[in-house]
């Protein structure tokens, strides 16, 4: 069944990216039936009975697409059979075109094009201090050292049985592994040293360099290659916050586990744990103390929820499913399917169904809704775990605020923005590539702005490295 989806839906694609298109030959012009064959080919068929061999040369093709006209450069013919009546392919000679862009999104990318940057990129490097292309040349040398080693040992062991070479793993992550835990420490703490005092521009002028000398040992990091691919295109996704929340070595060999399981273990990534928990019991705590008929359920906002993995810890019984109407916001489909299916999970196991919606909606779409209570209706509860960290002051505090509008009197609203004293700043910055807007207490309540009946009280989870504003509208 799942093979007859997948066809039906390539023929789709492809009954999609069908277009009529010109080949030119000299001072012919050649008519055709162009469709999209794969990333870099086309599937074509000559019309007005015109027939060529396969080798055969073109100087251009012209394409008239949704009002737009393309020209692309040499391609060449390739013969092949095919039942849907094409005569073959055309692929290019010289430029090498990204056609899926062509054809969904009426869109000409060249992959020769990042190369006219590259003197600009080449040139980076004479504005990167001598001391740091030192230490950065010096920690390559040793982790490349570190993963031979590691390399050479996984060899001895891999044709055991797979027990014996998960115990044998075991032992060398407990013992020398540990060691290198330790060294990347050492390496981390001089780096913080380095950068001290670095300007904006000078961190990413520097951290970009780290980061192309050093790109084989991140990608060797589940984790860290994550951070830095940003696969849905923003840090945090919910597939790097499992792994936070999973805290495990992850990897196909030693090297690469003990690079994932480092960044596990520092002070932020223990802080999203810790937020997780907090959450959870500010938000119980708000429910016991709730003056309403126990019949009335806590209307509940999470903004930016992601998969919303604390439904599983405060959703423990199906008496707590019938405390809570829960809405869960965020701009991520991914995500908010991944809510779904858990809270789909947790009725299944409970037995019960759970009061909750869905909002796939955005900061710019919030802002931009002028009768927000209407659209959403009034919460009692409503928090964010994670939404700020990214956010630039006057966005954040405009986001604040149409929140506000939506909280009821007595209600409660909970805020996450890591402090600006994180202790992982320099590794998340220049390893993981993953850069926040951090903030100090001040600047924290300072993002309320003149809310009127606003009170606000900024606390940090157990590691001091996100704090928390806790506002209450009265």
């Amino acid at each position: 069944m799942e093979e007859w989806k997948s066809r039906d839906c390539k023929k789709v694609e492809q009954e999609t990216f069908k277009i009529s298109a010109n080949l030119a030959r000299g001072k012919q012009s050649i008519p055709i039936r162009a469709q999209y064959a794969s990333k870099y080919s086309i599937f074509v068929r000559f019309l007005n009975h015109d027939r060529f061999l396969d080798g055969a040369e073109f100087n251009k093709l012209l394409i008239q697409n949704n009002g737009e006209a393309f020209e692309l450069g040499p391609c060449r013919f390739i013969s092949e059979p095919n039942i849907d009546g094409y005569d073959g392919r055309l692929i290019f000679v010289h430029d090498v075109y990204d056609l899926r862009s062509l054809f969904s999104d009426n869109r000409v990318l060249s992959l020769q094009n990042a190369f006219i940057d590259l003197p600009l990129v080449l040139a980076h490097k004479e504005k990167v201090k001598q001391s740091f292309k030192n230490y950065t040349a010096n920690l390559s040398y040793d982790l490349n050292v570190y993963k031979s080693l590691f390399d050479d040992l996984d060899a001895e062991y891999i044709q055991e049985p797979r027990d014996i070479q998960t115990s044998v793993q075991e032992a060398i992550i407990n013992t020398e592994g540990r060691n290198f835990l330790r060294f990347l420490d050492e390496k981390l703490h001089e780096l913080e040293h380095l950068v001290a005092g670095f300007s904006k521009e000078e961190n990413e002028r520097h951290g970009f360099y780290f980061r192309k000398l050093l790109w084989s040992i991140i990608m060797c990091s589940p984790f860290m290659r994550r951070t830095n691919l940003k696969p849905r295109g923003y840090p945090g996704d919910s597939v790097m916050m499992r792994m936070l929340y999973m805290n495990e070595f992850e990897g196909e060999t030693t090297f690469s586990r003990l690079m994932h399981k480092h960044p596990m273990e520092h002070p932020a990534a223990q802080a999203v744990r810790n937020r997780r928990k907090l959450v959870t019991e500010k938000l119980i705590e708000t429910q016991s103390g709730k003056s309403a008929p126990s019949s009335e359920k806590l209307k509940v906002l999470s903004v930016a929820c992601g998969p919303a993995f604390e439904m599983q810890d405060i959703l423990l019984s199906p008496e707590d499913c019938d405390k809570y109407h829960f809405t869960l916001l965020d701009q991520d489909r991914q995500a908010l399917y991944e809510a779904a299916t858990l809270i789909d999970q947790i009725e299944k196991k409970l037995g019960t169904k759970i009061y909750v919606d869905y909002l796939d909606e955005s900061v710019r779409t919030m802002l931009a809704s002028s009768q927000l209570r209407d659209k959403w209706g009034l919460f009692d509860y409503i928090y964010s775990m994670g939404l700020f960290d990214y956010l630039t002051p006057p966005v954040a505090s405009a986001v604040l605020g149409k929140l506000y509008q939506i909280l009821r009197p007595g209600g409660t609203m909970l805020i996450g923005n890591f402090h600006v004293s994180n202790p992982s700043r320099c590794y998340m910055e220049y390893w993981l590539d993953w850069v926040l807007y951090y903030r100090t207490e001040e600047e924290f309540t300072d993002l309320l702005g003149n809310a009127e009946s606003a009170e606000g009280k900024v606390f940090f989870e157990d590691s001091g490295s996100q704090m928390f504003l806790q506002v209450e509208k009265r």
